[in-house]
């Protein structure tokens, strides 16, 4: 147990790296799982960014208290190593929440800009980002970042109910589903490793990206949907994008775009445990809105799926 008189860890943690922290759910600074406020990268190798911007969306928004809601129900995660791993992430890596990018209010055409130069700038200082939405649009100036500083395009990995591949109106358009379909064009995404898990609207121009849509996954099973994404993606770098309307409705009913026969937490969890030894240089996980959740349950999964990101992105470091 930790000492009963220091609370606000996000403040007081006398450094970048250290196990989970027991702190009360109900208060101090809401930073993702506890971790200390930083903007100072030195040493850090994960840096929690939200990314709160919802203009895009094509039906209801809110996505952009996505970061404040998660960042809340990851005090539920906060107190104990996350289940079922073997160590705790927070103790086998340096993670801060560097806050939120700040959003040109009123000036959209600025936001992509905006959005690629905060991640630039914690990939310049040696950390990865794990974004939290905000909207799916926020994922392309993201990914822009990564697939600059690596010099070639990432593979996708996309946990989503839309493809976000459907025909928008050319690279300036800001839409949360049409940015993939321009990062591919852009020669951000390399297509021929990138596959979809979870779809379940119709898109028949998949520019070369795999479907394993929802019902496949239920189907096939996790074993199978693992090895399909495993597959596709060999040994390319990897950015895992999570869209939480990749849920059913009934785990996660607080999203701007939902759509019934989705995977069930327990599922998605499960895929993602097995895809440990990918070579993931970026993650995030988008599209939560409180607004229209139920018991915080959307914001919950939103999360945990985070954590489960920094468990991935762990075991690359030795114990």
């Amino acid at each position: 147990m930790s000492d009963p008189h220091r609370r606000d860890y996000a403040f007081l943690a006398e450094g970048n790296q250290a196990v989970t922290h027991d702190e009360p759910m109900w208060s101090g600074a809401l930073s993702f799982c506890r971790r200390r406020y930083a903007r100072d990268l030195a040493g850090v190798d994960v840096a929690v960014v939200g990314v709160p911007y919802d203009q895009s969306v094509t039906n209801r928004p809110g996505a952009r208290f996505g970061p404040r809601g998660v960042r809340a129900a990851s005090s539920q995660l906060g107190w104990s190593r996350a289940w079922p791993s073997a160590f705790d992430p927070f103790e086998r890596m340096a993670v801060v929440d560097w806050g939120d990018v700040l959003i040109p209010h009123g000036h959209p055409a600025e936001v992509p800009a905006a959005i690629e130069a905060a991640m630039t700038s914690i990939l310049d200082a040696g950390a990865t980002p794990l974004a939290i939405g905000g909207d799916h649009f926020t994922t392309y100036p993201s990914i822009k970042a990564h697939a600059k500083r690596l010099g070639r395009p990432v593979a996708l990995v996309h946990f989503d109910a839309h493809s976000d591949l459907w025909d928008g109106g050319g690279p300036d358009w800001i839409d949360h589903g049409t940015m993939f379909r321009d990062g591919i064009a852009g020669g951000e995404i390399d297509a021929a490793r990138s596959i979809q898990v979870g779809i379940r609207t119709t898109n028949d121009d998949t520019m070369g990206v795999e479907t394993y849509d929802a019902i496949k996954v239920h189907e096939t099973g996790i074993a199978a949907t693992i090895a399909a994404i495993r597959a596709r993606v060999g040994d390319a770098p990897v950015y895992l994008t999570f869209d939480i309307d990749c849920l059913d409705p009934a785990f996660a009913p607080g999203t701007g775009t939902p759509v019934c026969g989705g995977l069930a937490s327990w599922q998605a969890l499960g895929i993602l445990r097995g895809l440990s030894g990918l070579n993931l240089v970026g993650m995030d996980v988008v599209e939560v809105a409180p607004a229209y959740d139920v018991g915080e349950i959307t914001a919950l999964a939103g999360a945990t799926v985070a954590l489960q990101l920094l468990c991935l992105y762990a075991e690359r470091k030795p114990a």
